[in-house]
């Protein structure tokens, strides 16, 4: 499959439903909890905070993610001061989550921590976040705010909490997302070279070697560069992008095609001293 084909296709999870560790992450916060009243009616009407709880706890458990997201809002509305509250705005966010309502997952998440900036739950309320921006990622042809938005918010999980639950399965993302961004930026550069734009192309290209070398897309980018930059008349600078590229991806197709536009547009550039050696034929 081509870097190209990769690039076109947009994220999936292993399970798009609800993780291991998201999930994992709302037991704990029910551990200690069990019993209560099991409450049937829905309606909003005032009640005591645990009867109120544990039927937004029941809905849940049901599958009726969108019930309980509504009853967990209702005791945080209803006992705002009760240490149920706290509980219930994670529960409400989870379950948000749950019925793929990304939004007010990130709302209702986002709420936690600014209230309860220290609590050891917060890790778990940041990776929800990250989890919902991270599930709207979409095609590399349509705009990538939200991608840019999940590339934060993931990052900010591995950089506040790195001895988190979370952190492992968020530089896991955190990568595909920046292949993601990468093929965005791929996929914009191939058109402006495509159609002649040179030095917008070349700026794209740019991006993806500066600040997304540990892609997948780096070696394409590399030979792109090459060849804007001998379409920009720079024949000094296409050498250096060929010979980083040899450099690094001395068996790749992608240098072997420097190495012949190189040897084409500029005979001889492409020397020792810049790392340039000559590619094995690839089978």
């Amino acid at each position: 499959m081509t870097a190209h084909n990769r690039s076109a296709r947009p994220l999936r999870t292993p399970a798009r439903i609800v993780s291991f560790a998201i999930a994992a992450g709302a037991m704990a916060l029910t551990a200690g909890c069990a019993g209560g009243s099991k409450v049937k009616d829905t309606a909003y009407v005032a009640r005591d905070v645990e009867s109120l709880y544990f039927a937004a706890k029941e809905r849940l458990d049901n599958g009726q993610v969108k019930q309980a997201a509504a009853l967990f809002d209702e005791v945080e509305r209803q006992h705002p001061y009760s240490p149920w509250a706290r509980r219930a705005q994670l529960m409400s966010a989870f379950s948000y989550y749950a019925a793929r309502d990304y939004g007010q997952a990130i709302g209702a998440a986002q709420r936690f921590l600014s209230i309860h900036p220290g609590n050891k739950d917060a890790p778990y309320a940041s990776y929800l976040i990250a989890l919902s921006y991270y599930e709207q990622v979409s095609d590399v042809e349509r705009d990538q705010q939200t991608t840019a938005l999940a590339r934060t918010a993931l990052t900010d999980v591995v950089r506040r909490y790195p001895e988190s639950a979370y952190a492992a399965d968020a530089k896991l993302k955190l990568d595909l997302v920046n292949d993601h961004l990468a093929g965005k930026e791929m996929t914009v550069g191939r058109f402006y070279e495509k159609t002649g734009k040179w030095l917008a192309a070349t700026m794209r290209f740019r991006k993806v070697v500066d600040d997304y070398q540990t892609t997948s897309h780096t070696a394409e980018a590399l030979f792109r560069l090459t060849e804007t930059y001998l379409a920009l008349g720079i024949p000094e600078e296409a050498k250096k992008a060929a010979a980083v590229l040899g450099a690094n991806y001395p068996g790749s197709e992608w240098y072997e095609k420097a190495y012949e536009l190189m040897e084409k547009k500029a005979p001889g550039a492409m020397g020792v001293n810049l790392g340039g050696t000559k590619p094995t034929t690839m089978g």
